[in-house]
């Protein structure tokens, strides 16, 4: 039980994460502009028309409307009357965005939806280990596991609460990739039959740098997206061809990375095949990385092509995850020098 729901766990915030892209991709981050709930709602509303504020009509405690272009709170349960009284209304102090778009609102909530989800199997696999493993370390992973995925949440309040600051995306996105890290990390540490592979020093070392590369990528990658925005902003969705005519040094830093991280891994994966290191994922961070080049390029040479920008972050993310799972590996096996067989 405590495995599996580490496995769902983790499947999770990789819904999450593809989740969050499809939001990033469709621009829908202010969906919903509050926190936890969107307009006030647990289930969000699907037409403006039950955001807007009617005459003689009752409004709960808390419920959201959109009047003269700002977000209202409902102070306590009323009825209105003829006319807007300003006194049963308090207005939202986090932000002054107050717009209702239908498709963004939904794509959001969506991305929030996994979030707790996510946050239920977390619970759930504190509880397998409380009650079912009751091992003191895997108890420890756990409650870490449960602060972090708490902090995201937060984290991921701020966001909104910032109308979309670009730190605190990156933050976000980073955080993501550490709780992927300790879950899969979780993962292998609960698993009692695992393979075992060889591997050198110069692997070991290789395979740490590809990792912070691969991650520093994904943090130039937010930045490359932050002035998509922004140009998006300026010149609206139909323009792509627009949207990255005049690039940032960024965008040229994270080109040339991908270079090195693609000759450093081709190295690696040859080292894995000739030394007979054993390790069959490394085709599948070959491939992953193909794919992210070619994504780049679908992106930069044919206008942002549909999905291509999800994809693109979903792949690297997966690709950390492979990457860190080799590495993890490696670390816990004893260092073969001249690659003889583990024994």
């Amino acid at each position: 039980m405590y495995r599996k729901s580490i496995i769902v766990a983790l499947i999770l915030v990789y819904l999450v994460i593809i989740a969050g892209a499809v939001v990033r991709m469709t621009g829908s981050g202010m969906g919903c502009p509050d926190w936890p709930k969107c307009f006030g709602y647990i289930i969000p509303p699907t037409e403006q028309s039950q955001l807007d504020w009617h005459a003689n009509q009752s409004y709960k405690k808390g419920q959201v409307i959109i009047f003269e272009e700002s977000l209202r709170i409902a102070k306590e349960d009323f009825n209105t009357s003829n006319a807007f009284e300003a006194k049963n209304w308090n207005g939202y102090d986090k932000h002054d965005y107050a717009v209702f778009n239908p498709w963004h609102t939904w794509i959001e909530y969506v991305n929030r939806l996994f979030g707790a989800l996510a946050g239920f199997a977390f619970f759930v696999m504190l509880g397998a280990a409380l009650f079912k493993e009751r091992n003191k370390k895997r108890i420890t992973l756990s409650i870490i596991a449960v602060l972090l995925i708490g902090f995201q949440g937060w984290i991921g309040a701020t966001v909104v609460y910032s109308v979309l600051s670009p730190v605190r995306i990156t933050i976000h996105m980073v955080i993501a990739l550490v709780i992927v890290a300790l879950l899969i990390y979780m993962l292998y540490e609960a698993t009692e039959h695992r393979l075992k592979f060889k591997y050198d020093a110069s692997f070991k070392t290789g395979m740490l740098v590809a990792l912070v590369l691969t991650l520093v990528q994904i943090i130039l990658g937010t930045q490359v997206r932050q002035h998509v925005d922004d140009t998006i902003d300026n010149v609206g969705y139909a323009a792509k061809s627009l949207w990255l005519e005049r690039p940032e040094l960024t965008f040229y830093i994270h080109r040339s990375f991908s270079v090195i991280v693609f000759l450093l891994n081709a190295w690696l994966f040859q080292r894995n095949r000739k030394k007979g290191l054993g390790h069959s994922s490394f085709n599948w961070v070959v491939l992953l990385i193909c794919l992210e080049i070619l994504t780049g390029i679908l992106m930069y040479y044919l206008d942002f092509p549909f999905l291509s920008q999800p994809l693109h972050l979903v792949i690297a993310s997966v690709l950390f995850g492979i990457q860190y799972y080799i590495l993890l590996t490696a670390f816990k096996e004893k260092t073969v020098h001249n690659t003889t067989t583990l024994v």
